[in-house]
């Protein structure tokens, strides 16, 4: 190693090339180009600056310069000329070679890292692994899994990376006002993904408000929010509740730009038994089959009527209808279910078989 710190290999072979270029004028040959390429990537994976290795090239290539027997006064100028364009050719060469070695080396080593960030963030979310290794894995990205973790899902209308520019923009937001402890923004299925704290309800109500703030206004954007869980499954858990969240609101054709599952806890368990509930809405509102049009627009009226408060004008003025229209409708309801919506009894059962037919889809989808 020399005075500036580069080692001795890195220029392995280099002072001899160089000689043997300013006689004879040529190029280097493949082997040499590999040659200068592999030291470039063992530089890379040693740690060594860039722009020092490539002042170490450049000033070997002017000591042989130096050396020429024209610059001593011996050779001709022409063939002097000739021996200098053959040695800046040849350094423009090996200073590529090794650059281009270089930087593989280190896309390589990012790809690496990057894969096995990947791997956790997968294994975190969905709790797979050993416990005890993920935890460990854990350690190196700020999160103490011992601890209740909370994780948020925010949507938008294209599918975001790590790279994408908006979660960098909500990145330096998280990291701007909580640091790089403890909080994680990540990407999964085209969503940003932030694991926070437990006990700190305000990271993620932040990363809501600034997920909200940068996607598009009008493409739908959504954020859904877990609640909290102790543990490495804890993640997990809460991770799957704001998927489950976001899945919901979908089938509700709730507008609501930030979900909380807490909130929603009554629809996971209306699901559970899938069976139990597609007999419900077949036997409550199956008979709407046999309206004309068949059974959506009752479907929508009810929906509608229930959301509503059941206050005839609000429903009637969100349906676009008159109340006298949609005073007939409920009344045809009525007599094809049997059910009557203004009857308290009746239309929680009406109202909990409205609901099942939106999470399933139904009647969309047969049963």
């Amino acid at each position: 190693m020399d005075d500036t710190g580069i080692p001795a290999w890195c220029l392995t072979g280099w002072a001899d090339t160089l000689a043997e270029v300013s006689r004879t004028g040529r190029r280097l040959t493949g082997d040499e180009i590999r040659a200068r390429r592999a030291l470039g990537e063992r530089a890379a994976r040693e740690g060594y600056g860039q722009r020092e290795l490539i002042r170490a090239h450049l000033a070997a290539a002017r000591a042989a310069w130096r050396d020429l027997p024209g610059v001593r006064g011996v050779q001709p100028a022409g063939a002097l000329r000739t021996a200098a364009e053959s040695v800046l050719a040849a350094a423009e060469q090996a200073v590529d070679a090794f650059t281009e070695g270089y930087e593989r080396a280190q896309l390589l080593a990012v790809r690496r890292d990057e894969a096995a960030r990947r791997e956790f963030i997968d294994d975190l979310l969905h709790g797979r692994g050993d416990p005890a290794t993920v935890a460990a894995r854990a350690e190196r990205f700020g999160l103490p899994l011992a601890h209740t973790h909370t994780v948020g899902i925010a949507r938008g209308p294209e599918p975001y990376d790590d790279t994408h520019p908006l979660t960098r923009r909500v990145e330096d937001a998280l990291s701007g006002r909580f640091g790089d402890r403890e909080v994680l923004l990540t990407t999964k299925d085209g969503r940003l993904v932030c694991v926070s704290p437990g006990n700190r309800p305000d990271v993620l109500e932040y990363f809501a408000a600034r997920a909200q703030a940068a996607l598009p206004a009008a493409g739908g954007g959504r954020t859904a929010l877990g609640r909290a869980h102790p543990g490495p499954s804890g993640i997990a858990h809460s991770y799957e509740e704001a998927r489950t969240a976001l899945d919901i609101a979908d089938r509700m054709s709730l507008d609501t730009p930030v979900l909380r599952a807490a909130d929603l806890l009554v629809f996971p368990v209306l699901t559970r038994d899938r069976q139990a509930m597609a007999d419900l809405v077949q036997s409550v509102l199956g008979p709407l089959t046999a309206a004309r049009g068949g059974a959506e627009p009752l479907v929508r009226t009810l929906d509608v009527y229930f959301g509503a408060g059941c206050v005839a004008a609000e429903a009637a003025r969100r349906l676009s209808l008159s109340v006298r229209a949609l005073t007939y409708r409920l009344a045809r309801v009525h007599d094809l279910t049997g059910s009557d919506p203004a009857d308290p009894f009746q239309r929680y059962t009406l109202q909990t078989a409205v609901i099942g037919a939106r999470l399933l889809d139904w009647p969309a989808r047969p049963l």
